[in-house]
């Protein structure tokens, strides 16, 4: 099947993508892993689409006051290759290698990732792990919005028609940080059934500022509050049997809410025993095909 008809346009800057937004029923073009399957299933048919690959600036990794900046259009494949993530944003570069497969990495976003919102998908629970920060563009000009505010429902977000996401924020790692992730496929590059991001701090034998994270078990990233609580106590079975009140997932075509629900704990345990390693830091993985 083939799209329905549509205007094309290509942005020359943040502030004519803005412009451009301003037209009816306008959708941006970054990576298009997502979009132009939507397109091509007729799932989704905008009146234009604005073309944002051409903007300077957008394509960066930067330090800068403590904290790792990425723009909207650092490709997977880049994060995967890069040494600032790997050294100060190591869940994102433990997460990157289960994004679909190469060719997906190669020309998916960060930013269309996380704009997208798909609740199966790994970066939206990573960020919000590290309690990062998005850096939003709109007719009003620029603003910040924390991942916990940011995705609101079911493929929705802060972001509203005429929005622009440029960038994402998230502290950099120290020697005291701890990260942790898994997730559960039927085959590598899947979607996940199941998947946990993890962050937390070490003081001594202990963690605290405990983030656990779990994507496709809900509409949005979900966080299990009363596991983390029991985890930071040191009750790592209290935490797993915390999971039946913390998470609510349901049933469908890929596995029941009990199967989930299971799985949930298996990562946890899983997930444990990376967050008590030490130093945090991810390796580059090998390519492992699918």
């Amino acid at each position: 099947m083939k799209p329905a008809p549509f205007a094309y346009a290509r942005a020359r800057s943040v502030a004519h993508a803005i412009e451009l937004l301003a037209q009816e029923d306008a959708r941006l073009l970054a990576g298009g892993q997502s979009l132009v399957a939507t397109l091509n299933m007729r799932l989704d048919r905008p009146a234009a689409l604005i073309d944002i690959n051409g903007i300077a600036g957008l394509d960066g990794i930067a330090v800068k006051d403590g904290h790792v900046e990425i723009g909207a259009l650092v490709r997977h494949a880049q994060a995967q290759r890069s040494a600032e993530i790997a050294r100060l944003a190591p869940l994102i570069g433990l997460a990157v290698p289960h994004i679909g497969h190469p060719a997906i990495r190669n020309r998916g976003t960060i930013g269309g990732s996380i704009a997208f919102a798909d609740p199966a998908a790994e970066l939206p629970a990573c960020l919000v792990a590290l309690a990062g920060e998005l850096e939003l563009v709109g007719p009003q000009g620029p603003r910040t919005v924390k991942a916990d505010d940011f995705f609101t429902a079911l493929f929705e977000t802060a972001l509203t028609p005429h929005d622009m996401l440029t960038s994402i924020r998230i502290p950099a790692a120290t020697a005291e940080s701890r990260v942790g992730f898994a997730e559960f496929a039927r085959r590598h590059g899947d979607y996940a059934m199941v998947g946990l991001a993890a962050c937390a701090r070490a003081e001594g034998s202990d963690l605290t500022g405990l983030r656990l994270v779990y994507f496709g078990v809900g509409a949005i990233p979900v966080r299990a509050r009363k596991a983390e609580a029991a985890l930071s106590g040191g009750d790592l079975e209290g935490a797993v049997a915390a999971l039946s009140v913390d998470l609510h997932p349901g049933d469908d075509v890929q596995a029941t809410a009990a199967v989930r629900t299971h799985l949930a704990g298996v990562l946890l345990r899983r997930v444990a025993r990376q967050l008590m390693a030490a130093p945090a830091c991810a390796q580059p993985s090998p390519e492992r095909r699918p």
